[in-house]
């Protein structure tokens, strides 16, 4: 059993993905043996952020196939906020008050594709955001094409508690600064900075270490050199090498402080 062969395999340097949908449609078909290919890669979690009400049961029952090592949240993606979305944050709700999650997400606003349910998202995410608070759980935020109004809606619930990563980050150094100030806010980096002539480059390098976490958001957004295939856990060391390359330091190094903010965030060290 995979996991079995997780459990024997000890290396001196592990990397956490802190954001995958592996349990998408795009993995039914080798599910385990991409966890086994995330393992042989030196990957030692996994964690997955949810989508809908329809992605809760193909992630839990991943999870359940894979205790301690794969990791949901629970949330309602801004792009799956339509005109019943509070039927579904009420849905969200009853789950977060059954069990634990490891964290409130994928939430947010997403105005690059639509903004007819642009009020929606707002009030989505701020009683997401609530919800953080009150089950006191970091929130990973979905930002696209919206960073003044996640801002503002952020700044809204910073009473010293609320806590997270905004994920896939894509925004300037200016947002990088203003991030920075809210204190227990870490930067998701995937794929992208691995790009040809990417412009989040110099946004990452005025990120602080002990603010920067790994991720790969499989299936999209595969890193340099698996450009253009399905994106999976596996590939996490071509994101994690790229960032010891921008911070000029060993790829060792790099791993351990993405460990060590990862596992920071999510309550585990």
């Amino acid at each position: 059993m995979v996991l079995a062969l997780y459990v024997c395999i000890v290396y001196s340097f592990f990397m956490i993905d802190t954001h995958s949908h592996i349990y998408s449609p795009e993995f039914a078909i080798d599910s385990d043996s991409m966890v086994e290919r995330a393992i042989t890669n030196d990957v030692e979690a996994i964690y997955m952020p949810n989508i809908d009400l329809d992605s809760i049961h193909p992630m839990l029952s991943l999870e359940a196939r894979y205790p301690g090592y794969c990791f949901a949240m629970m949330g309602l993606h801004p792009t799956s906020v339509k005109d019943d979305y509070e039927l579904s944050l009420a849905k969200v709700t009853e789950w977060l008050e059954s069990r634990h999650f490891c964290a409130i997400g994928e939430i947010g606003i997403d105005l690059y594709w639509d903004q007819t349910y642009k009020n929606q998202q707002v009030e989505a995410f701020e009683a997401q955001l609530a919800l953080a608070v009150k089950h006191s759980l970091p929130v990973v935020i979905h930002c696209r094409d919206a960073f003044p109004e996640v801002f503002a809606s952020v700044e809204k619930y910073l009473n010293g508690s609320l806590s997270g990563i905004f994920h896939s980050f894509s925004g300037s150094v200016a947002d990088v600064e203003r991030i920075n100030s809210y204190g227990t806010f870490l930067f998701g980096i995937n794929g992208i900075v691995t790009f040809k002539n990417s412009s989040i480059v110099e946004s990452v390098k005025a990120i602080p270490l002990e603010k920067i976490v790994a991720e790969t958001d499989a299936p999209y957004l595969a890193p340099v050199p698996h450009r253009g295939r399905r994106n999976e856990p596996s590939y996490l060391p071509a994101i994690v090498g790229k960032l010891a390359e921008i911070y000029s330091l060993p790829f060792d190094e790099m791993v351990q402080i993405t460990k060590s903010n990862s596992l920071r965030i999510f309550n585990k060290l």
